[in-house]
């Protein structure tokens, strides 16, 4: 059905009643214009001007005339029917009726055609957000929509604008160039703050902005909102010391794990140094000028800029020992200390095992010395035995 607008405006001029009025009308419903003061029944008098988007000018209708096809026709009580509303049929119609009194009245209708679409969706829906980091939402889609209306985003039931910084909307309205009506998308990307809701409700809503009309509301998305741990940046230096002859040179390697990784840039004394961007700097034949405190910067997407701990960077001058020297001669005493103890003690273990050794072999000797001792015993008794037979064959002889 046809609705009335807001406003009637009603006007006298030269004797003549005009009345000017708003109506909104859906496509495809059935719009009935009455002519305000023209007789009920025939003879009539009266006349009906119609400016549309079908129409190139003012086109006339009267009761006398023929019916305007299918699209418009004059009804007996001099009321103009359109059966069916479209998108053409937008624009002012306009009847001027006399009475039998010679009363003229005019009335001014200005007809605004609408279709309502079907509720916008919210598609390719993003499940997961980064806090720091800016992330698209997803896109908002109404079609089918006239006139083309606006698409909103809503963040926990409330109204999100696009501030260029931590709201960003991308909006995009098409026209079917045979239907003629129009298809909506709202993009939204956001950078979710850190410490802010863990699951926030995001949805969008689409208006035709015409009087009565409520808007319609897609169905909301929860994406879950992630929040990176910070990462501490090292400065890994070799060698270790940070002391390095005249003309040696000196490795500084930035470590900052993360992905992606950051971008980092070197800083001696506090000041940058030009045209280094990468995690490893180094210093090749350092010279005196090379001297002094070195750090590094690595830019993250989510936490913006942390700085490493100063390393010092020195020459050894010859004859000098730096507390870097002594402490590497420090530990290069402890090392054969160390290296000693061990061997010290391996000597001790092998000259007990000797001693273990020479005593049981010295237990066996004396065991076997009475043995021995018989054993001489005897043969000095046969050797005693065998001299007198010896001694008597020579006295018997020639």
């Amino acid at each position: 059905m046809a609705a009335a607008g807001a406003w009637v405006l009603v006007l006298s001029l030269w004797g003549a009643v005009v009345s000017s009025q708003n109506i909104t009308a859906g496509v495809g419903e059935r719009l009935l214009l009455n002519c305000k003061g023209a007789p009920r029944k025939p003879p009539q008098q009266l006349e009906w001007k119609l400016n549309t988007g079908r129409t190139e000018a003012w086109k006339v209708l009267s009761p006398q005339g023929d019916s305007w096809d299918s699209v418009a026709r004059i009804l007996p009580n001099g009321s103009l029917l359109l059966p069916a509303v479209g998108i053409q049929d937008e624009g002012t119609f306009r009847c001027r009726a006399t009475s039998r009194s010679g009363k003229e009245t005019k009335s001014s209708y200005r007809v605004q055609v609408y279709k309502i679409p079907r509720k916008p969706e919210i598609v390719d829906p993003v499940s997961e957000l980064t806090a720091g980091v800016p992330s698209k939402v997803g896109t908002c889609v109404s079609e089918g929509s006239y006139p083309a209306g606006t698409l909103s985003w809503q963040l926990d039931g409330k109204l999100l604008v696009s501030d260029g910084e931590g709201v960003s909307v991308k909006e995009e309205t098409r026209r079917h160039p045979e239907t003629g009506l129009f298809t909506v998308q709202s993009e939204l990307v956001v950078t979710p703050a850190l410490g802010e809701a863990p699951r926030p409700t995001f949805s969008c809503s689409f208006s035709l902005g015409l009087p009565g009309r409520r808007p319609l509301h897609s169905a909301p998305i929860q994406p879950r909102v992630w929040e990176p741990m910070p990462l501490k940046v090292q400065l890994v230096v070799e060698p270790e010391s940070g002391v390095v002859a005249p003309g040696g040179t000196v490795t500084l390697t930035c470590e900052a794990p993360a992905k992606p990784p950051p971008q980092v840039h070197w800083l001696k004394d506090g000041t940058p140094l030009p045209l280094l961007f990468s995690p490893v700097l180094l210093l090749s034949e350092v010279q005196p000028q090379d001297q002094g405190a070195y750090s590094c910067v690595a830019t993250y997407p989510v936490h913006g800029s942390q700085q490493s701990p100063a390393v010092s960077i020195s020459i050894l001058e010859t004859g000098q020992e730096g507390p870097s020297a002594g402490s590497v001669g420090d530990s290069g005493l402890g090392t054969l200390a160390l290296a000693l103890g061990i061997l010290g003690g391996l000597g001790t273990a092998g000259l007990l095992i000797g001693i273990i050794l020479w005593q049981r072999r010295r237990r066996r000797e004396q065991r076997k010395a009475p043995e021995r001792q018989e054993e001489e015993e005897e043969r000095a008794e046969l050797n005693q035995s065998d001299e007198p037979e010896a001694a008597e064959g020579s006295a018997g002889g020639p």
